[in-house]
């Protein structure tokens, strides 16, 4: 069973509109991040994206029974990290277990 998107109702998980990225890194992790935040704050267009994602993913699948695992939007922000730094899964398990500011817009505490 996968939710659409998890509830920020967790008081340790900051809200993805306040995640502090930084301006001035020359790293495109970040550039990407503020990429994906502004496709959150926009709750029209992350629906869309979100009903297409769902909608690719195991289509012919009862999303009523089964184990939880990623939402939809993990998996959204997921792919494009690894679509966006050209990076192999190594590099993405990496990223997505020590960056804070990734774990922060996977809204993993």
């Amino acid at each position: 069973m996968r939710a659409v998107l998890k509830s920020q109702s967790d008081p340790w998980v900051t809200p993805i509109e306040q995640i502090e990225l930084n301006p001035k890194s020359r790293d495109d992790t970040p550039a990407v991040l503020r990429g994906l935040q502004s496709l959150y704050a926009d709750k029209d267009v992350r629906e869309q994206v979100l009903e297409v994602l769902s909608r690719r993913i195991l289509p012919d699948v009862d999303r009523t029974k089964g184990r939880p695992g990623m939402d939809f939007w993990q998996i959204l922000v997921l792919g494009v990290v690894k679509f966006a730094l050209n990076c192999d899964y190594d590099r993405l398990e990496d990223l997505a277990n020590h960056h804070r500011a990734l774990r922060q817009m996977l809204m993993i505490a």
